[in-house]
């Protein structure tokens, strides 16, 4: 490997080491956020059902 690939290379894994983690999926399921999200859908089915959108 030539000196400018090693250097390319260890420039492409410090950027990618470097990258902030944005809240994308994790491992496991988060109970709170699985209650909050249907509560939400039916407090919305409730709303519209009230008033007569659906």
């Amino acid at each position: 490997m030539s000196t400018s690939a090693a250097t390319a290379a260890a420039a492409d894994a410090s950027v990618t080491a470097s990258r902030v983690r944005t809240g994308g999926p994790k491992d496991g399921s988060n109970l709170l956020e699985h209650l909050v999200g249907w509560t939400l859908v039916i407090v919305l089915a409730m709303l519209f059902t009230q008033t007569g959108l659906m």
